[in-house]
Formats: C-alpha cells, sequence, structure tokens
C-alpha cells in the first residue's frame, strides 16, 4: 500500500464527502480505515497519517523474527468479526500452510495489515500520508492535523489511532527499549531483562535463536511466565450473569466459579477465561474507580498471565532455557541501572527484602509493558492535547480519558464528537483493547457510528 509524501487533494467528485483523519497507521488504524471504506457506499474519505512503521505493522508487528509468532489463533485474527475466515484465505493465497488452529508470525500478520487497505484504495476515497502529527487543534468545522514540517490537514473528525504510550530511548544507554533495534550483545555476556511477558518471551527467544551463550535474567514482580495455550472450548457466559458493577473479590470469586464449572464439564480455566472476553469492556466500565484500582493493584498481573497466553512452539525454548540453566527468573523490582565501564549494573530489590541487590550485564532491555506514565511517555502530540485542554489523563492515570463512544474528553469533562481514540490509546475506557479480536470489534462499531454521525 503506497504512503504519500504530499497532502491529500481529492478528486472533485469526492472533495463533498465527509473527511476523517486516522492518525496513526498501525493495526487500530488500518482496521479503522478499512471497516470505514468496506462499504462501497459510504459517504466517507479517509487520510491515514502514519509517521514511522509500514502501514498495519506499528510496534508489534514491525518485527522481522520469524520467532517472534503470535499468540492468538489465525482462526481469530481476520480483521472483519464478520468474515472470520479472512485472514486464512489470505494466508492460503499466499502459499502459507496452516490451519485455523495454526499460530503464525506476527511479521506475516504486519504484511496481511498491510495489505488491507490496497483493494480498498481505486476509488480515490483512501490517502495514506507519511508524516507525524504534531498537533489537532478543534475548528469550529472540524479539526486540523499539524504535520512536523508545518502542513496542515482540515478534516470533518480525528481519530487517535496512536497505539501504547512508549518511553523515550535512554539517553545515557544502560537500557534498552524492547524494541529499539539494538546489535545483539556479545554472545557470552550476561543479558538482564526487565519483566516476565510476552514482550520478554520475544526478547529470549530472539537471543536464543542467534546462539547467544551467556545467561538470561528475567527480573519481574512475581517471576510469572505467561501460560500456554491449549485445545479449548469457550465456556458460554451469559450477559445477564456478569456481576457488573461488583467489588473486585466478587467478580474474582465469580471467575473461580466458572473455572469450577468449566473443570467440572471436562474443560480447563481457559475455557472460563475465554467465555468471559466478550464481557470484558462492559465488567471494566461498570467497575467504579477504586474497584478498577484495586484490581490493577491485585489481580491484573495475575489474570494477565492466564489471558495473554502463549503457543507451545513459543513456550518450548523458554521451558528448555529454564531447565537447563541458560535463564532464570527473579522475583522482585528493578530500581535502576549504572555503568562501570564496559560493564552495566542492574539494581533490583528481591520481592519481600529491604535490601538492593546488583546484576552484572552487557545489556539491560526493558520489557515491561505497557503500563507507562501516559504523561511522561507522550508523544508530542498526546502532549499538545493535554497542555491546550483538549483532552486529558484518566483517574488510574492508564491513558487518555476516552468516553464510552471513544470520544476523547477535555479537561473540563467535555466529550468531542469530532475526536475520538482508538485501540490502545482507549485503554482507560475499555481495559482489554489490545488485542485484534477487541480492535477489531471496536473499529467496526466505530466506523459504523462516523459514518452515521455524517450521513
Amino acid at each position: 500500500m503506497k504512503i504519500d509524501p504530499f497532502p491529500p487533494t481529492p478528486a472533485p467528485q469526492l472533495a463533498h464527502l465527509p473527511h476523517v483523519v486516522i492518525v496513526g497507521g498501525g493495526a487500530s488504524g488500518v482496521l479503522l480505515a478499512a471497516h470505514l471504506l468496506r462499504d462501497p457506499d459510504a459517504a466517507l474519505r479517509v487520510t491515514v497519517i502514519e509517521g514511522r512503521h509500514m502501514l498495519g505493522c506499528g510496534v508489534a508487528y514491525s518485527t522481522a523474527d520469524p520467532g517472534h509468532l503470535l499468540n492468538t489463533r489465525v482462526a481469530n485474527m481476520s480483521a472483519y468479526p464478520d468474515d472470520p475466515d479472512h485472514f486464512r484465505r489470505w494466508l492460503a493465497a499466499r502459499g502459507h500452510q496452516g490451519t485455523g488452529a495454526s499460530f503464525v508470525s506476527r511479521a506475516i500478520y504486519g504484511r496481511y495489515m498491510t495489505d488491507l487497505l490496497a483493494p480498498l484504495s481505486a476509488d480515490g476515497r483512501l490517502h495514506c500520508l507519511r508524516a507525524e502529527c504534531v498537533r489537532l487543534q478543534p475548528t469550529p468545522s472540524g479539526v486540523a492535523a499539524h504535520l512536523h514540517d508545518g502542513r496542515i490537514i482540515t478534516a470533518d473528525s480525528a481519530v487517535l489511532a496512536t497505539g501504547h504510550a512508549l518511553p523515550e530511548p535512554d539517553p545515557e544507554g544502560l537500557v534498552t527499549g524492547a524494541w529499539e533495534g539494538a546489535a545483539p550483545p556479545p554472545p557470552a555476556g550476561r543479558v538482564v531483562i526487565i519483566g516476565s511477558g510476552l514482550s520478554m518471551v520475544d526478547q529470549a527467544i530472539s537471543l536464543i535463536s542467534q546462539g547467544h551463550r551467556g545467561e538470561i535474567v528475567a527480573i519481574s514482580r512475581r517471576a510469572q511466565l505467561p501460560r500456554i495455550h491449549a485445545a479449548g472450548q469457550p465456556l458460554p457466559v451469559a450477559f445477564a450473569d456478569v456481576p457488573l458493577g461488583a467489588p473486585v473479590s466478587a467478580v474474582m470469586a465469580w471467575l473461580r466459579g466458572l473455572v469450577t464449572q468449566a473443570e467440572a464439564q471436562g474443560g480447563t480455566w481457559r475455557d472460563a477465561v475465554d467465555g468471559i472476553r466478550p464481557h470484558l469492556s462492559a465488567l471494566w466500565r461498570a467497575m467504579p474507580p477504586p474497584e478498577r484500582a484495586r484490581f490493577l493493584r491485585h489481580a491484573a498481573p495475575w489474570w494477565e498471565v492466564h489471558r495473554h497466553r502463549l503457543p507451545s512452539e513459543s513456550a518450548a525454548p523458554i521451558t528448555l532455557a529454564l531447565r537447563t540453566g541458560r535463564m532464570r527468573q527473579l522475583a522482585g523490582s528493578f530500581t535502576g541501572a549504572s555503568r562501570d565501564g564496559a560493564i552495566l549494573h542492574a539494581h533490583w530489590r528481591p520481592r519481600g527484602q529491604d535490601a538492593i541487590l546488583s546484576l552484572d550485564a552487557s545489556r539491560i532491555i526493558d520489557c515491561r509493558g505497557i503500563r507507562r506514565d501516559p504523561e511522561a511517555c507522550a508523544t508530542p502530540l498526546v502532549a499538545a492535547l493535554l497542555a491546550s485542554g483538549h483532552a486529558r489523563i484518566d483517574p488510574l492515570r492508564l491513558g487518555l480519558d476516552v468516553a464510552p463512544d471513544c470520544a476523547v474528553i477535555d479537561a473540563r469533562g467535555n466529550p468531542n464528537p469530532r475526536l475520538r481514540a482508538i485501540g490502545p490509546a482507549s485503554r482507560a475506557a475499555f481495559w482489554e483493547i489490545t488485542a485484534i479480536t477487541d480492535i477489531r470489534e471496536q473499529a467496526q462499531g466505530l466506523a459504523k457510528a462516523l459514518t452515521q454521525q455524517f450521513a
């Protein structure tokens, strides 16, 4: 899919159509654009602005390592909820072997996302622009998108599809970000990885596949690895039975009851977790803020290792490395890093202790995931929205404050229907909005709302 270096100039017959600007060309932005343009009769034109990655790839699917697998099966990765076989057909057309139960590489899925818009661009309603949007300014008739080089694109509505808040690279070079693309560390040097989730697994798999011989040490609060996928069937859970608004303790007790029910029927806890997935956003939205905070403190780490699982192909090299001593896990918190010549020191506090210990390392990699301070890690665009009062951070500081219809809430508490957020950018309102299966549903709903808004 071509990315245009110039602002879009619509054909005269299309210039009158309402214009939606999508800031961010990762999976969230591409899915929304696809759903907006999928209907040939939809009276909208779309501009996607992306300044860093190939369209559809973003951080998640920009990796070139074939060992970095999706953690969701092919059958659940279609871009369209009403066409669940779309991704499998795309794979088959390109000669990829496998079934709906397979796990393919994230690089392959990135190519699928990139290809998604190609057949939708023929009628001229789509433009993809290679640029960085640094400011969104509401206007009486819509939104003006200010680009890094001074250009301005006007639109009737803008959607933030900016993905996760990521920290800037460490200016001292002591800690490397998970996806910074640094050169491989010395083959025999110890590598300390902060975190034990999916990003840690990807980094460890890359090190192992590259022939790294040094020790790999993963430091995380509880030293818990993601659990492993297994065959199963989601437990049927009726929406009427979901304890909306209940305390976290009651919700967790309800979930444990579902696990017991699934096991009594010959299944596993996975069936219970998968059964409540369609109701997760409703559960989150119904929780009072104190209960949300309690969930984040106590239940979220355990939920995440059971919810975001590993394919057995990804788990195998990690399990072997742990068993043979090439890798170990430490329970504790990372407190900082220092340097002594060419040697790095990772400082950490063991769980339940006060003493600070140190590990010598040739590389320290930060894989602590997506729960970052959204203001400290804000992009120039988000920082500008916050500074101007056109957006605010949610009370739990997960991200931008967003209304149930995806409208961004300003500093005075007013949602702006001309400025929306989708995917991880809307995480504070929906919590489980980081997986394709959830984002595609959100994209479908938002596309319908925008189409009706400008009908």
